[in-house]
């Protein structure tokens, strides 16, 4: 079984009022089903008042969690937007298609184990290597679109937000990143960055087709340090950085490779942060704009790899409740552990090496 992460306090704190506070921007990760993960943490995050939110950046299902709590919060602050991550979350498990299937066609194993597919569903799955969506869907069903339409108020998000969203796609013709800004958010721009296309057709918008925005950016980091005032950046990382054992099965070979892509526009772009904070660090007189807010930038991270580690690489395709559960419940106990951790870096200092991780 997975393991919750030891001392860890279930109290809800709510912010004294006397006490400053914190404004943070979130990056979020996108990783299938895994972001029930990412669910988790903002779950936490929202309970505790001392924490305000300026900006998220998100990519697939980490682009679906930041919208789905903006547009919570417009509705009904933070216990609307708790509730409506809940919602969505509940709503995936119960309309996604693989979850139509007999519990022990779905996951025959001991559920809680590693998350992975029974071999029936892994059969079905594999047809996508050889079939494109356009042949098995050609009539683009797409459950999400359902959910997102009936759960999110587009129109009074974009009018009433007052966070910045910036969510990722990746344009097919190009492979350029483009950021649907709150401003421009959409049903189609918020499936277009999670939009597989080995199970899905392209998402189109003005003309111009677009593929999941982990192709280009998982997730972006860039928008929140130019356009946000905040110098305090939380990443929601569900990719392990590493992985100590070197895959030999074709199976696990193409996962690793799929997994590598996914991570390294994130990678690269961290280490060119990580390089340029060193560099300003070491000048004498930073004079500039982009030296001064090196200096003032906060990175902290919040990452599932000690779980993830754990679960099957296909285990990003299982929607089912139990198993969705347990990793909202695996993310809420880590956000809660680095809460009590390092609640006191946010506006002091990083929390985490940024030269020793991406350099």
């Amino acid at each position: 079984m997975l393991s919750l992460p030891s001392n860890v306090d279930e109290a809800v704190v709510r912010r004294d009022k006397s006490a400053p506070t914190r404004v943070v921007n979130l990056a979020l990760q996108g990783g299938g089903s895994h972001g029930a993960f990412t669910w988790g943490v903002l779950d936490r995050l929202l309970e505790d008042e001392r924490i305000e939110f300026e900006g998220i950046s998100g990519t697939s299902s980490g682009a679906m969690n930041a919208v789905v709590l903006a547009d919570g919060l417009v509705k009904g602050g933070r216990d609307g937007a708790r509730q409506a991550l809940a919602r969505f979350w509940q709503s995936v498990a119960s309309h996604a298609p693989i979850n139509q299937l007999p519990p022990n066609l779905l996951q025959p194993r001991e559920p809680g184990i590693d998350g992975g597919l029974g071999p029936i569903v892994k059969a079905l799955v594999a047809l996508s290597r050889d079939f494109s969506p356009y042949q098995f869907n050609p009539f683009d069903l797409n459950p999400l679109r359902k959910i997102v339409t009936e759960q999110i108020d587009f129109q009074r998000l974009r009018a009433e937000t007052e966070l910045q969203l910036f969510v990722a796609a990746t344009q097919v013709s190009t492979g350029k990143l483009r950021l649907f800004r709150t401003g421009e958010l959409s049903v189609d721009a918020l499936l277009a960055s999670a939009c597989l296309p080995s199970f899905h057709h392209a998402i189109e918008i003005d003309g111009e087709a677009y593929w999941d925005g982990g192709y280009s950016a998982n997730p972006a980091v860039f928008p929140l340090f130019y356009e946000c005032e905040s110098p305090n950046v939380i990443v929601v990382l569900l990719h392990p950085l590493t992985r100590r054992q070197t895959p030999h099965t074709a199976e696990d070979i193409q996962n690793r490779v799929s997994e590598l892509g996914f991570n390294s526009t994130f990678l690269r772009e961290m280490r060119m942060i990580a390089q340029a904070t060193e560099q300003s660090g070491q000048a004498l007189f930073p004079l500039g704009r982009l030296e001064r807010r090196l200096r003032r930038m906060n990175f902290h991270l919040i990452e599932a790899e000690a779980f993830v580690s754990q679960l099957a690489a296909d285990s990003k395709l299982n929607a089912h409740l139990p198993f969705i559960t347990m990793l909202h419940d695996l993310g809420r106990a880590q956000a809660d552990l680095w809460l009590q951790n390092h609640f006191s870096s946010i506006g002091n200092q990083s929390s985490v090496d940024l030269a020793g991780l991406f350099s």
